[in-house]
């Protein structure tokens, strides 16, 4: 897969750096994944959520960190709309990310 953007990764394991490690591992096997629907992701990742619209929720560092992506299984993209704490998650509007 294809992932826009890393760079939003990158800034908040700066900001919260036990996260680094989760958020690199999720990138690398994101990268190399070869998802063409839901049940692929929930074969590598038992702990994401569809959420409609596109969107997924990825539970980062058992579930401390939640990550929200849309993800374009066509064209094979995963866009990172969305990475903090699970309160600031919960605080947010997944839907219009």
């Amino acid at each position: 897969m294809k992932i826009v953007s890393h760079r939003k990764l990158v800034e908040f394991y700066n900001k919260y750096p036990d996260s680094k490690a989760p958020l690199e591992q999720w990138y690398m096997h994101v990268k190399q994944a070869l998802w063409e629907n839901f049940a692929d992701i929930k074969k590598d990742f038992n702990h994401v959520d569809f959420i409609g619209n596109q969107r997924y929720v990825f539970n980062i560092k058992g579930n401390k960190y939640r990550l929200v992506v849309v993800i374009q299984f066509t064209h094979g993209y995963v866009y990172i709309r969305f990475v903090g704490s699970h309160s600031n998650y919960d605080s947010i509007n997944c839907l219009t990310i």
